[in-house]
């Protein structure tokens, strides 16, 4: 009955394992905008997982239960740390993306690129296309 229980715990981890190391989605692989906005999902869920964290902190505080407040402290910390990480990442596409741009033309494989604007739905964009 003991071996049952263990393999039941067991395989559950396992399996809670393999859900938390799935491999990111192709969007974090795309274009500079796909990088920056897939960064500023995971800001959101860091700094959402701070403030819960905060309220099991506070919740320890006021149940007087130290227990809760160092792991609701600890979690809300390292959530903030990482949540500072990924500010600065984004920031860091943000500018790669800007400088990318502002550039009027660019060579690659020999071939030059130009920078043309376009509007779309009332708004400026810009592309590369193929000078001949």
């Amino acid at each position: 009955m003991r071996t049952n229980r263990f393999g039941a715990g067991l395989l559950g981890l396992i399996a809670a394992a393999g859900v938390m190391m799935a491999p990111i989605s192709s969007v974090a692989q795309g274009s500079l905008e796909e990088q920056s906005k897939r960064r500023q999902e995971k800001k959101n869920e860091w700094r959402n997982i701070a403030i819960g964290s905060g309220a099991v902190g506070l919740l320890g505080l006021l149940k007087h239960d130290n227990t809760l407040t160092f792991a609701g402290a600890g979690g809300a910390l390292y959530s903030l740390n990482r949540y500072e990480q990924d500010r600065k990442s984004q920031s860091k596409i943000d500018h790669a993306r800007a400088a990318y741009f502002s550039k009027p033309y660019f060579y690659r494989d020999g071939k030059r690129y130009v920078r043309k604007s376009v509007t779309r739905n009332g708004k400026k964009y810009y592309r590369f296309v193929r000078a001949d």
